[in-house]
């Protein structure tokens, strides 16, 4: 018989995807410990026991999402090719998981805690951080890009980047008011009409 309050069935890993996706769904407030509970199978004492309070199991959710969906960033930017291409790979492979069926709406970062109150300002830290962490990851490769000479010196990689990030948070937004894979491609092939050229 199982003691310390967790029955021998609790699988962490899947109680962090169904935390993960309930958080996903419905941000950070406005997810209960009681939902949590329910969506998961265990009672209260056991989440506790198991992930510390809500704010933890928020976090390591968060770090389940950047281990799991979170990646198409990191593999796109990773890969061979120019900035441009780089980027633009990356905005056509967030339009397609942006619209998985199998996965809530949008981007998890971009989505948990937008309605949060001044009571959850470290969550809202939490997440504005990993934002900020994507947007230096995307001024980077520009950068590289410059310093090869594949892009001008006049390029201001921080502006760039900025705009790439908040295209990003645009199409998030947009797949989750209903936006399909289409319509967010297309505002990806928009987005790189923008992309300096490489004459100056």
């Amino acid at each position: 018989m199982a003691t310390g309050g967790r029955p021998r069935s609790f699988d962490r890993e899947e109680a962090l995807e169904r935390a993960m996706l309930l958080f996903w769904r419905q941000g950070y407030e406005a997810t209960s410990v009681s939902q949590l509970t329910q969506a998961i199978g265990i009672n209260p004492p056991s989440l506790y026991a198991a992930f510390g309070d809500k704010h933890r199991l928020f976090s390591e959710a968060v770090q389940r999402y950047q281990d799991t969906s979170g990646t198409v960033m990191t593999r796109a930017l990773a890969g061979a090719g120019t900035a441009r291409e780089a980027i633009s790979r990356l905005l056509r492979d967030l339009a397609a998981e942006y619209t998985r069926p199998d996965r809530p709406r949008g981007c998890m970062v971009i989505t948990a805690a937008v309605n949060c109150g001044p009571a959850s300002e470290d969550v809202k830290s939490e997440l504005r951080a990993l934002r900020e962490a994507s947007r230096l990851a995307i001024q980077d490769r520009i950068a590289a890009d410059v310093r090869a000479g594949l892009l001008p010196a006049t390029v201001d990689t921080a502006a760039l980047a900025a705009f790439y990030a908040s295209v990003i948070q645009g199409m998030s937004t947009q797949a989750v008011d209903g936006a399909d894979r289409p319509t967010l491609e297309h505002i990806a092939d928009l987005a790189m009409a923008a992309w300096p050229r490489q004459d100056g």
